[in-house]
């Protein structure tokens, strides 16, 4: 029976079922070779004491190296085989906690913090590894040879065997006391040591913020008290470590003196021989390291399981995002679903069109309403644009299209067709999203604009960047395409790094383009050329677009105005106008700011 805490690891290891039995073989043989010398020893003592000869001291001793050399093959053997195992379990574990990671939704990144995360998949995966590879190892070792050395030791003296173990009940509440004392310390550091983590990336992450309000001695006296209590909690724990192992040597001491006392006793009065009571005693001395291991097992059994129900937290969280389970995806390819007609098989895998349809949308963050009875219908091969006051809902409505967040069935439709009918790979594979936010990933220019493409030519990306207006700002640059931009873009400024973004996802030729205010950091002058270029390039195919200023949406096909979640404006920017509504405030306000500016 597995325990509850490791019940995560079963599939794995059942993954390597073959190697383990491997292992376990060697193990037995390792232990079944080595508790062969102190029975070498017993014969060589009580043989020797009768008469020492050549020929005696020859044999004993090669039965001696012969025990020690196949001794060291078989524990190679064992070494090799389950460590290694243990790494190959590793790389799966970590391969999948990936995988799993890049599954969940975006609402698990706003509730969990980066830090914590990586914390996880470093220091946490390490500390399971070891309860896979030494953990697995040593307490088979010690199991297999315990239950053999009995054996050996029962044959020579059941009643000096008997008081020999007679501090094992003993030893066994001490271990369990110390056991469930690790597991709850290591708890507790881990949980730090994530804080401490998350502390350092945000700190890297905002560094120009905390350099521009002074605040860094502040944050170093933070991180400092942060470290100062990881640093108490890990001397609690090597405390109780360097209370357990001298309790557990004390048990072991306690015993030779019992089997020196009484088996010197045995020996004087006749009912043992020399040669037996040095085996026993080489016995209780082969003893000895099992002994130690065993506390040195428990701190890794322990940390192993406390880590591995942080792992396993992530690996129970379930994606509130995810296909249809009628709709079975594969590696890029979509299989048809059972029960499911040819017809609907064939225009899930087709392009989309882009018509795009919001039935008496309702939308609400954690029970706080956002969106209220939206109905807006977007025609394939159009543009509109989303205008509204900031906390009015732009993003949210955007956002609900790639499915980002799940809006209620039935109130987004794309072709006429639920937007859940979609697999989410092809759903996204035709859409182009740039959000406010931008992101670039700490590489070069040309692989952060080719992200999302298999294979791509320079020309295409080339192509993309000048349709997004960048391209000169790149060529100017001494590396040009190659040029790396630093975390998170940081070589680059705002207009850059938007307009980056905008070549990235002009690049996948989408059939429905997203810009969450993604011109918002570049000038009047360089917003006309690229909505010039999108107004080419994005001919026959649908463009919605989100912003504050006037000039961006006026050449829109149609203008929605957002406010406080409700479409209250539908219309032509002449239309709008002439309603002499919030559109028209908005107009008028920047057409001052203009005079102003200009004054």
């Amino acid at each position: 029976m597995v325990p509850k805490s490791l019940r995560p690891l079963v599939p794995y290891l059942k993954r390597y079922r073959r190697g383990l039995l491997l292992g376990g073989l060697c193990v037995l043989l390792t232990n079944g070779i080595s508790v062969q010398f102190p029975r070498v020893v017993q014969h060589a003592v009580d043989d020797l004491r009768q008469a020492v000869t050549s020929h005696k001291l020859a044999t004993y001793a090669l039965l001696v190296v012969a025990v020690f050399v196949a001794k060291g093959i078989f524990q190679f053997l064992t070494r090799r085989v389950v460590i290694g195992i243990s790494r190959d379990i590793e790389f799966d574990l970590r391969n999948d906690l990936f995988a799993h990671l890049e599954r969940l939704s975006y609402s698990y990144y706003q509730r969990n913090r980066t830090g914590d995360i990586m914390a996880k998949a470093t220091n946490d995966l390490n500390a399971v590894r070891m309860l896979l590879g030494p953990a697995i190892m040593y307490s088979a070792n010690t199991i297999v040879f315990t239950a053999l050395a009995l054996y050996y030791m029962l044959r020579i003296s059941p009643t000096l065997t008997m008081y020999a173990f007679l501090p094992l009940p003993v030893a066994s509440i001490v271990i369990q006391y110390f056991g469930r004392q690790i597991h709850e310390r290591f708890e507790r550091i881990q949980a730090m040591f994530s804080d401490i983590s998350a502390r350092a990336q945000e700190n890297f992450s905002g560094a120009r913020v905390i350099r521009a309000y002074v605040q860094e001695e502040a944050e170093i006296a933070s991180f400092e008290t942060a470290n100062k209590e990881y640093i108490r909690r890990s001397l609690r724990l090597v405390r109780l470590m360097g209370m357990l192992w001298p309790t557990l040597e004390l048990m072991l001491g306690i015993a030779v003196v019992i089997v020196l006392w009484l088996g010197g006793r045995q020996v004087i009065q006749g009912s043992m021989t020399v040669g037996e009571f040095v085996a026993f005693n080489t016995y209780m001395m082969q003893l000895t390291w099992p002994v130690i291991a065993l506390g040195w097992v428990i701190n890794i059994f322990q940390r192993g399981t406390a880590s591995l129900v942080r792992i396993n937290e992530i690996f129970t969280e379930k994606p509130e995002i995810a296909d249809d389970p009628a709709l079975v995806c594969g590696a890029g390819s979509l299989t048809r679903p059972k029960g499911g007609s040819e017809l609907a098989f064939e225009e899930s895998r087709t392009e989309l069109r882009g018509e795009i349809e919001f039935c008496n949308l309702n939308f609400a963050y954690n029970g706080v309403p956002v969106l209220n009875e939206v109905n807006l219908r977007i025609p394939a091969g159009s543009s509109l644009a989303i205008v509204g006051p900031t906390g009015c809902g732009k993003t949210t409505l955007v956002s609900l299209i790639p499915r980002i967040y799940d809006a209620e069935p039935g109130a987004v439709l794309i072709d006429g067709r639920l937007i859940r009918e979609y697999p989410l790979e092809t759903l996204r594979r035709n859409i182009g999203f740039v959000p406010q936010e931008t992101f670039l990933f700490s590489d070069t220019i040309r692989e952060n604009v080719a992200f999302g493409k298999d294979e791509v030519s320079l020309e295409d990306i080339k192509a993309a960047a000048e349709a997004a207006n960048i391209a000169q700002d790149i060529e100017s640059f001494p590396e040009s395409f190659s040029t790396t931009v630093g975390e998170r873009g940081i070589t680059l400024s705002g207009g850059q790094k938007q307009r980056t973004a905008i070549a990235r996802a002009l690049l996948r030729s989408p059939r429905i383009l997203v810009l969450d205010d993604a011109l918002s950091s570049v000038d009047t002058h360089t917003e006309d050329k690229i909505l010039n270029h999108l107004r080419e390039i994005m001919h026959g195919r649908t463009t919605i677009f989100i912003s504050h200023r006037v000039s961006t949406v006026r050449n829109a096909d149609r203008i929605a105005v957002l406010y406080q979640g409700r479409i209250v404006e539908l219309g032509t920017h002449d239309e709008l106008i002439a309603l002499n509504g919030y559109y028209t405030d908005l107009y008028n306000k920047q057409l001052l700011e203009e005079e102003l500016a200009e004054v």
